[in-house]
């Protein structure tokens, strides 16, 4: 997907890749400011107040190639009493 100019994002050109159930499970992009990529995993997904938020974000450094690495997992968040007013 290409993201319009005006939108403030890691990069233009991004990818997502949904499950069969309709919910993203990987986000991939460029971070343009550290000229790197990165594989952004989502999981861990929670019904609150109606909605299906990722409660479980892991991402990880790509390979030139656009594979996935294992190792440095860069960010980890984990969310928890999520809740909208």
């Amino acid at each position: 997907m290409t993201w319009p100019s005006y939108l403030a994002t890691h990069s233009p050109e991004q990818t997502l890749y949904v499950g069969a159930d309709g919910l993203f499970r990987r986000h991939d992009y460029d971070v343009e400011i550290a000229a790197t990529s990165g594989a952004h995993y989502i999981s861990g997904y929670a019904k609150v107040a109606g909605l299906m938020v990722p409660t479980r974000h892991r991402i990880f450094p790509q390979s030139p190639d656009g594979q996935a690495l294992k190792d440095p997992l860069v960010i980890s968040i984990d969310v928890s009493e999520i809740a909208f007013t």
